[in-house]
């Protein structure tokens, strides 16, 4: 019998759009609130760096739970857990539009984080039981399409929502999307197996704490006066949380790391996190400042990345069901290299704007080439019982390189420039490609590390 035959592959591509709606709704939130924030400023009469928390309590809610998510849903099952956090998301997003102040608006918002952090692991997880191993880089490759879609729709869905109806009307428009989520999961999302996995109190404790000391520390920068604390409280937390990983319990059992791709996986994915969040911020910045171009005429030039995104995410997707993931990661990481590399001489020269239009094509090439491949090989030879641990390292890995990526290159373009930043992100894509060489393909020496976990 095929695994073909064993999986039933039309209800497994119906689950996959049910999860696929809950993940547009979490991605769509954050490209539409960055929009709408100086109108929240404005309305409620603060300053822009207290509108930011709308978006950074969001983030922190987002990334700090990721880890225990996707373990509880191991334990409590996955389709369980992606319904709840459905429901959480939408009755934050039902709140934060009815929020009277901005103090309430950033609680819903933390609310709402609180909801997308349940979500976001089960979708992988769920993917990787109900797809055999030969469609799950198709499977990935059409998931994918949901983030070029949000990043595509966002900005231009947010900015006719917040001129035709206000900022409220944002998040109003997550109640009927989150009404359809709830009832197309419960209908296609399989309840799975759970498994009897006990988790240890203390090392939820220790996660929470080192991530939410950590996550802090980045985003207050390093003028803040509670960076120290903030470090030794994280480094603290972070080292107690890994040496209770050898217990019963664990969060993240030590025991993934003994599988190849899930390491080198892990830390091509923060690379990613690193560049697919900070690349757009010195490209803005150069093409307002020195270009001289409008917010509104800036934010178009992101357009291509997103659109070439839609369309070879599920072509690249397929072509990681045949192709070896060391392959396709070093293929995409050389395209980002020379991308970011071109785009940065680009600025030095003043080269014309189609050309920082081709580079930016460059970007999205580039990245559609890692995106499903990694998400297939480093969920591939993980056993169900810890597939929702191993999802949630995946997902805390990729958001803490975004909020690692944003803090250092926000800090490279305030003293050196947009193109010095863009130099350092092609420094960081480097790095990637020569981790990306330890990726092994399916089938050599090293399957039985994966067996030894089950």
């Amino acid at each position: 019998m095929t695994a073909e035959t064993e999986h039933n592959l039309p209800a497994a591509w119906r689950a996959l759009a049910a999860l696929s709606l809950g993940f547009f709704m979490s991605l769509l939130d954050q490209t539409t609130v960055a929009v709408a924030l100086p109108t929240i400023a404005a309305e409620f009469d603060v300053g822009y760096a207290t509108a930011a928390w709308v978006s950074s309590a969001y983030l922190l809610a987002v990334v700090v739970p990721l880890v225990v998510s996707g373990r509880l849903g191991d334990r409590f099952g996955h389709r369980r857990l992606f319904l709840g956090g459905i429901a959480v998301f939408t009755a934050g997003a039902v709140a934060s539009a009815s929020a009277s102040g901005i103090t309430l608006l950033i609680v819903c918002r933390f609310i709402q984080g609180l909801g997308a952090a349940a979500l976001m692991p089960q979708t992988m997880a769920v993917i990787n039981q109900v797809f055999p191993r030969s469609r799950r880089g198709a499977a990935y490759g059409a998931w994918g399409v949901v983030g070029s879609l949000a990043a595509l729709t966002g900005p231009v869905l947010a900015g006719i929502l917040v001129a035709s109806g206000g900022w409220r009307a944002i998040f109003w428009l997550h109640l009927p999307l989150g009404i359809a989520a709830l009832i197309l999961g419960a209908l296609w999302i399989p309840r799975g197996i759970r498994h009897k996995t006990p988790i240890d109190a203390l090392s939820v404790f220790y996660s929470l704490l080192g991530l939410t000391a950590v996550v802090t520390a980045v985003q207050e920068g390093l003028d803040s006066p509670a960076l120290i604390l903030l470090g030794v409280v994280g480094l603290a937390a972070v080292v107690a949380f890994l040496l209770r990983q050898r217990r019963p319990g664990a969060l993240i059992p030590l025991r993934l790391f003994s599988v190849r791709n899930f390491s080198v996986g892990v830390g091509t994915i923060v690379v990613m996190g690193v560049v697919a969040s900070s690349t757009l911020i010195p490209l803005m910045a150069w093409l307002q400042d020195v270009r001289g171009l409008g917010a509104d005429a800036a934010g178009w030039f992101a357009a291509p990345m997103a659109v070439v995104g839609f369309v070879m995410g599920p072509i690249c997707g397929i072509l990681s069901d045949r192709v070896p993931p060391k392959t396709m990661h070093l293929i995409g990481f050389t395209i980002l290299g020379i991308a970011l590399t071109s785009m940065a001489v680009g600025m030095y020269i003043d080269a014309p704007l189609w050309f920082i239009v081709l580079t930016v094509t460059g970007l999205g090439f580039g990245q559609s080439f890692i995106w499903a491949a990694n998400a297939a090989a480093v969920l591939g030879d993980i056993p169900g019982p810890d597939m929702g641990a191993a999802s949630g390292v995946y997902n805390t890995s990729r958001q803490l390189g975004g909020v690692v990526g944003v803090a250092i290159t926000g800090a490279v373009l305030a003293t050196a420039g947009a193109a010095p930043a863009l130099f350092v992100l092609a420094g960081v894509v480097f790095a990637g490609l020569i981790a990306a060489g330890w990726f092994r393909s399916p089938g050599m020496p090293g399957r039985e590390a994966a067996n030894a976990l089950e």
